[in-house]
């Protein structure tokens, strides 16, 4: 596979992984198409083992954000510098800690974002209570899955 290729695919997944966060763009569609461009263009056996994971890993992640409430984010005030926070943060944990820290990481980046809005603590943590019943778990099962996705392609371009 060329530099070329590997860098548009790159691109794709990182275009997809902002697009979790911005409503009616198909983020986590968007990570799986520049998997399958690059398992396409690099036909080995560990390019096509990420693509049939990252396949099974979204249609897991569709049912599970079936189960969870609507994505009603922004009918519940939460503003794009919330959403760029919460994305930032769990972007940092999951390297951080990784993996999991995506998780703490997406809750205190919306707990930031809401501390510097509203200056109080019990403001932001009611603030950030709000915000995951309305539809920020749903986000963040989204976001999670295509981490995981995207570290897995990492690991199979740059592992081996």
């Amino acid at each position: 596979m060329g530099a070329w290729d590997l860098l548009l695919s790159g691109l794709v997944i990182l275009l997809g992984l902002c697009g979790v966060l911005l409503p009616r763009v198909p983020g986590s569609w968007l990570v799986w198409a520049g998997v399958a461009w690059w398992a396409v263009k690099d036909p080995e056996p560990v390019a096509w083992s990420v693509l049939v994971g990252a396949t099974v890993a979204l249609l897991l992640s569709q049912v599970v954000r079936w189960a969870l409430p609507p994505r009603r984010l922004r009918a519940s005030g939460a503003t794009r510098r919330m959403m760029a926070y919460a994305g930032a943060g769990a972007s940092l944990g999951f390297v951080l800690i990784p993996v999991l820290g995506a998780i703490p990481g997406f809750m205190g980046g919306v707990y930031l974002a809401e501390r510097l809005r509203l200056g109080r603590h019990r403001e932001a943590m009611a603030a950030t209570r709000t915000a995951m019943r309305s539809g920020g778990s749903s986000v963040l099962a989204e976001l999670f899955t295509c981490l995981l996705i995207t570290g897995a392609w990492l690991g199979a371009v740059f592992g081996g």
